[in-house]
């Protein structure tokens, strides 16, 4: 969790408790350790925010404090609310809850007109027809895609043939039917995309990939392009 995310968070808590809130409470909320928990108090004290206590005893927000009201306007409010809902179709628990999450921050600094007509968007989003990938943790995939790590994985393709292959991951294709893993492939030296509902096991390694300064990237780009031009 980004330092920005913990701070926010720790305001959130101390808002909605009915008491004192104890560092080591904070810290399993947060899952990280105390110490981390009392830097973060002392830099939103820092920061003028009205925390009251001390290590020990625990925490209080003094009342009357609130964030100030963030400003969307409401294509930009339309926008979250149907972006969140478009991420239930990923079968991607990680990101569903993270989708979660942000609709709850954004609701809370909302200004109260604004957050009624939030929490009840007339939108609607079908499910999709993807399939919950059983071989494979995409938050692992993702993890790896921002770290550069290599992928070692099991793949059975459409003719239930089965290879091992190790990859390194750049991006994650997400369609209504199916999400992609796309990769440089070391076993056939190109790109290839990987099915997740067709991955059996995964195995995120430690060893790196050279970073390029996004060449690699750019070259699945560059290749995705090309492809559409020649089907038009």
């Amino acid at each position: 969790m980004r330092r920005a995310d913990r701070l926010f968070d720790i305001i959130q808590v101390l808002r909605t408790a009915k008491g004192p809130t104890t560092a080591a409470a904070l810290a399993q909320h947060l899952e990280v350790n105390v110490r981390t928990v009392y830097r973060d108090v002392a830099t939103l004290q820092a920061r003028r925010v009205p925390i009251e206590g001390e290590p020990g005893i625990g925490y209080v927000l003094r009342r009357g404090f609130d964030l100030p009201p963030l400003m969307f306007t409401t294509e930009e409010v339309d926008a979250i609310a149907v972006g969140a809902q478009l991420v239930r179709r990923l079968r991607d628990p990680a990101l569903q809850d993270a989708a979660a999450s942000v609709l709850a921050k954004v609701a809370v600094v909302l200004p109260s007109a604004t957050r009624e007509y939030f929490a009840s968007a007339p939108f609607y989003v079908s499910d999709g027809s993807a399939q919950v990938p059983p071989g494979v943790d995409l938050s692992e995939i993702r993890s790896a895609i921002r770290d550069n790590r290599k992928i070692r994985l099991e793949y059975v393709d459409e003719l239930q043939r089965r290879t091992r292959r190790t990859i390194w991951p750049i991006a994650m294709a997400y369609y209504v039917d199916v999400t992609l893993i796309a990769a440089w492939c070391e076993l056939r030296s190109d790109y290839r995309h990987f099915r997740v509902d067709r991955v059996a096991a995964v195995n995120v390694l430690d060893e790196q990939y050279p970073p390029d300064g996004g060449k690699l990237m750019a070259g699945w780009l560059a290749l995705g392009r090309e492809k559409s031009s020649s089907a038009g």
